[in-house]
């Protein structure tokens, strides 16, 4: 383990989830009440649809009044920090409050693939991933389901929930909720995925996201400081953001480089991504989307990361 890790790490021993304390102070029952006040005129997250969603409305996302999943299992495929041995312990949550043309998870985000859980089922599909074996419970896209989350873990907790959770996000996110799970959620794991408007807009429906997702940043960083591991590598707590490169430079790399290591943290833990693909049938023949980068262009996300002085890069640590 590199010398740049050793000194974010903690003995597991010492380590206790936030939700924990917040369970035993009494604390979930005021924030699931003001969760479920937010989805009478949806205000969950930055798009303030103002649906009655208990009431069966719907907005941009589509998601209704309770939990909605399209699976769950131990996962491999997330970073190193996540998955040790034995895997994150990842549920995908239906739908999405971003609608990002280029999305790999496309049937879950935009065509709802996925089934409804009652709470109870919700709560007991956390406590089974940890019985598992798995390090950590990964809410993939939980924007929009904050409220049921919520609701969900005090019984979690009950039956004996004890490993950290993830905050698996696009990055567009409301403050107001993110205050509500202060004290709850020991990880959060947001994408920085634009720098500029007119690409949010274009290409995620989203021409607020760049400054929507710098606020959610700090606001999660404020919460759980930087990533911190154990003496095995594995995430206890902290932020790990995920900043996607897209062909000609669309997300803005060097612009989401430089805030992360100005305003956020030089030692922000950063996966700069390399997987980009065109799927489904939204990307025109003719878009600059509709090829994969070239090794050039990754390397160049690199070596700007490295040059705006973050060296906490994932594929880079071992």
């Amino acid at each position: 383990m590199s010398p740049e890790t050793r000194q974010f790490m903690m003995a597991r021993k010492d380590f206790r989830p936030a939700y924990l304390s917040t369970y035993e102070k009494g604390l979930f029952p005021e924030r699931i009440r003001e969760a479920f006040l937010l989805l009478e005129k949806c205000t969950v997250c930055p798009r303030k649809c103002s649906t009655d969603r208990p009431g069966g409305e719907k907005g941009f996302c589509r998601a209704g009044d309770f939990p909605e999943i399209s699976s769950y299992g131990p996962h491999f495929g997330e970073e190193r920090p996540l998955v040790g041995r034995h895997g994150s312990g990842t549920i995908f949550m239906t739908y999405c409050n971003l609608g990002c043309i280029f999305c790999q998870n496309y049937s879950i985000s935009r065509l709802g693939r996925g089934y409804r859980v009652s709470l109870d089922q919700f709560s007991r599909i956390m406590v089974e991933l940890q019985r598992s074996g798995c390090h950590n419970i990964n809410f993939v896209s939980p924007s929009h389901f904050v409220p049921q989350i919520l609701q969900s873990l005090p019984k979690a907790i009950e039956m004996g929930l004890t490993v950290p959770l993830v905050y698996n996000t696009g990055g567009y996110d409301s403050l107001e909720t993110l205050k509500l799970l202060d004290g709850i959620f020991d990880i959060y794991m947001p994408d920085l995925k634009y720098a500029r408007s007119d690409v949010a807009e274009k290409y995620s429906q989203a021409p607020d996201y760049p400054e929507v997702a710098n606020k959610a940043l700090k606001e999660m960083h404020r919460q759980v400081g930087d990533l911190v591991l154990d003496e095995q590598g594995i995430a206890l707590r902290g932020l790990l953001v995920r900043h996607l490169v897209l062909p000609g430079g669309l997300a803005g790399t060097r612009e989401a480089m430089h805030f992360l290591a100005t305003e956020i943290s030089r030692t922000s833990y950063v996966n700069v991504m390399d997987q980009y693909y065109p799927c489904g049938d939204l990307i025109p023949p003719d878009s600059p989307l509709a090829r994969r980068i070239t090794p050039g262009e990754f390397r160049e996300a690199i070596r700007i990361t490295k040059e705006e002085g973050l060296t906490r890069i994932d594929h880079e640590l071992s």
